[in-house]
């Protein structure tokens, strides 16, 4: 289930990682004073906006997702608890930049160390979560280039676990929102993490106790997600919001804003994408979550049809006003022979305004059908080939 539920999100994220070209009829951007940025919309899976995503980049304490991302895949497969406490080294101790103030004195619970990291954005924090889950943080960084590219990052190269500039070190845009969105997507008991607006360890500085996040304080629909600042990578933020919309529900959208001049700076230009791509475009359900797109026929099984859709809704965005231009076709290979199994990929779902395309979302089988008995399969061989 767990391999069937990854590739069914990868093949989400596959708008993504795939050329961002923007649609003729697609609205202009405002001006965003970042040197890069890239908004998606998450629900549906489409870019909305994007300047220079595969340009290399320093990641800064973005980093952090990753590592994030590999705890609490470790904690899924009870490698370690929340309420585990790790030994804080003095390796960690001494980590320079943004802190949680530990020592090697404590003990300290996982859910704090990630309170630490994620709030705090503490690379004293971050060293001692990578060095429990992988022993060393020599392997941790092992682990964290060997799952980006599992996830398909393929401009992205760790070379520690909390950020700090060091040469060969970097990301795109395009790969942090594959990340984000997955991060979002495969952990979503996790997510409350990065809406913590306030924390701080027992004993450590109360004046170091708020998110670098300043959007969690000014805009109620911004649940996350994460700040980054170097003197060469200047200053970022991965935000991601979701606003409940009629006859869609929850729509979520991720905006990534690299190389802002200030903190004030990539905040504002954040929350400008943001709001732009919820007024600028129109979130149009075209089938709900199980529901069957197609009904095609089956030959050789134990039924005669086979229900293909999504297991989520199928969401696409469009430029405001414009839903009542929208057309659809369905693509696949003929005949269909069984067997098929749920989860199967099957075909896409093109989806088209005024004629031109604007997505492509995969479609896989609903149900299982099996093989039929042997005259059974003997009969449409000849439908078939008769036909």
């Amino acid at each position: 289930m767990k391999s069937l539920l990854s590739s069914l999100r990868s093949l989400a994220c596959a708008a993504l990682m795939a050329p961002a070209i923007l649609w003729a009829q697609a609205p202009q951007p405002p001006e965003i004073a970042a040197r890069n940025y890239l908004l998606v919309d998450v629900t549906a899976g489409q870019v909305l906006a994007a300047k220079d995503i595969d340009a290399p980049v320093e990641q800064a304490s973005l980093t952090k997702l990753m590592t994030g991302y590999l705890v609490f895949d470790a904690l899924r497969a009870k490698k370690i608890t929340l309420e585990q406490r790790l030994p804080v080294s003095e390796r960690a101790w001494k980590m320079p930049g943004s802190r949680m103030f530990i020592d090697p004195k404590m003990q300290v619970p996982v859910d704090d160390l990630l309170k630490g990291m994620i709030v705090q954005s503490g690379n004293d924090a971050t060293m001692a979560l990578a060095e429990g889950v992988g022993g060393t943080a020599e392997n941790f960084v092992r682990l964290m280039n060997e799952q980006a590219k599992a996830l398909g990052m393929k401009n992205t190269a760790y070379k520690n676990p909390e950020g700090l500039t060091e040469p060969g070190h970097t990301t795109t845009a395009r790969d942090l929102a594959t990340l984000a969105t997955r991060l979002i997507q495969d952990f979503p008991e996790y997510m409350h993490y990065y809406s913590t607006k306030q924390y701080r360890y027992e004993g450590t500085p109360a004046s170091n106790s708020n998110n670098r996040n300043t959007l969690l304080f000014r805009d109620p629909t911004v649940d996350g997600l994460k700040t980054g600042h170097t003197a060469a990578a200047g200053y970022c933020l991965v935000a991601t919001s979701k606003r409940d919309f009629p006859n869609v529900g929850q729509r979520r959208l991720l905006s990534i804003v690299l190389g802002a001049a200030s903190e004030n700076s990539r905040a504002n230009e954040s929350q400008k994408l943001l709001n732009w791509g919820y007024t600028a475009f129109d979130a149009v359900k075209l089938f709900d979550a199980g529901q069957a797109a197609d009904t095609p026929a089956v030959w050789k099984g134990t039924q005669s049809t086979l229900k293909i859709g999504r297991p989520d809704a199928i969401v696409v965005t469009v430029p405001s006003g414009s839903a009542g231009k929208l057309s659809t076709e369905i693509v696949r290979k003929d005949p269909l022979i069984a067997p098929f199994t749920k989860g199967q990929p099957i075909g896409a779902l093109k989806v088209r305004l005024g004629g031109e395309q604007v997505a492509e979302v995969p479609l896989v089988a609903l149900e299982d059908v099996g093989q039929a008995g042997i005259f059974g399969r003997a009969w449409d061989a000849i439908r078939l080939w008769i036909k």
